[in-house]
């Protein structure tokens, strides 16, 4: 390896991003660790083309041969994985020899997925609210136009807008909720909470819920599990998993809350026999604004923000969330937490 193509190489190498340097015939001479991370394929002394099917960047290659200036592409890969990249194609200027060709990628697949999630966040929040902002303006229209004087269509009506009015308003709170557990994610609360003196707390705020439906809350709470936490927060964790256990397991059956130690942890757990969910929804679960029905869910109150308000909680909390259903066998939601240091367990 000549003097000129040693030093380049070694400038490669040293690059803390995905670089790979390649002679003027298109042959990979050396592609750095963070390339080959990337790319385990690449390999020197080969054509670049067969190792990076991308039409583009070997289309960007020629055009800074012809003219010797850097070129931008960018490239998107599908198989194995859908990835994006930038790719700065440059020629080496300033060594003397044969010129060389340094290909820098940029992975932009993390910042468009979150760009991705942004706006399809906001089109859900949007449509979320449309909805019932539209059926408030319908009844607004009605009772100041055909119905203005016909006090039973008025009392319907008013009795209708208050539902849409208050569903309004949970999806304003939990929009809200889950922005201000988003803002404080990194920090983890410390305070020793009883939780299983939280869950009996929730569980008995939810015992009329649990009467109108005819289900039957079956509690068997450990004593003294202590955890690091925001007593208000694993208050809403337990909250939103028995109220779904109760709104979605079906009527006249029975909702199981454990709260026990697992070696050096805390369990919480929520289980229904209900008719259970389908494969393909449980990794969804917790994205926002997903439903495994629709109608049903927005029929009962739901937002659905709150299995995503759950998960980021016990995230913020440093513990794990794991769902476990199968159609006709109900549904299970368990949260681990680690125990207070000084607890037992």
């Amino acid at each position: 390896m000549s003097e000129t193509r040693t030093i380049a190489a070694a400038l490669v190498s040293s690059l803390p991003f995905p670089a790979v340097l390649v002679e003027q015939a298109g042959r990979i001479i050396i592609a750095n660790s963070p390339a080959l991370a990337l790319f385990p394929g690449l390999r020197a002394g080969l054509p670049l083309a067969l190792s990076l099917r991308a039409p583009d960047v070997l289309d960007a290659m020629a055009r800074a041969r012809q003219d010797g200036s850097g070129h931008h592409v960018l490239w998107q890969e599908r198989v194995p994985l859908e990835r994006v990249f930038d790719v700065h194609v440059a020629p080496v200027s300033g060594l003397s020899g044969d010129p060389f060709l340094v290909l820098a990628f940029r992975d932009l697949t993390a910042e468009r997925r979150v760009e991705r999630m942004r706006v399809d966040f906001v089109a859900n929040a949007s449509h979320e609210l449309r909805t019932p902002l539209a059926s408030l303006i319908g009844f607004i229209d009605t009772l100041q136009g055909a119905a203005r004087d016909d006090s039973v269509a008025r009392e319907r009506f008013l009795g209708l807008m208050h539902e849409q009015a208050r569903r309004m308003a949970r999806l304003v709170d939990d929009l809200l909720s889950l922005s201000q557990i988003e803002q404080t994610l990194h920090l983890q609360p410390a305070d020793k909470v009883d939780l299983a003196d939280v869950v009996g707390y929730i569980a008995d705020t939810l015992s009329s819920m649990a009467e109108e439906r005819s289900v039957t809350l079956k509690l068997a709470l450990a004593e003294d599990v202590q955890v690091p936490g925001e007593r208000d927060e694993l208050a809403r964790v337990a909250e939103n998993l028995i109220e779904n256990a109760i709104k979605y397991g079906g009527e006249g059956g029975e909702v199981y809350v454990d709260v026990a130690r697992e070696g050096r942890q805390a369990l919480l757990s929520v289980r229904d026999k209900g008719p259970g969910i389908a494969p393909e929804h449980l990794p969804r679960l917790t994205e926002r604004f997903y439903r495994v029905d629709v109608g049903q869910s927005r029929s009962k109150g739901g937002t659905g923000l709150g299995l995503a308000i759950v998960k980021h909680i016990v995230a913020r909390h440093r513990g794990r969330l794991e769902i476990d259903s199968a159609p006709g066998e109900g549904a299970s939601f368990s949260v681990l937490l680690p125990l207070f240091a000084n607890g037992a367990g």
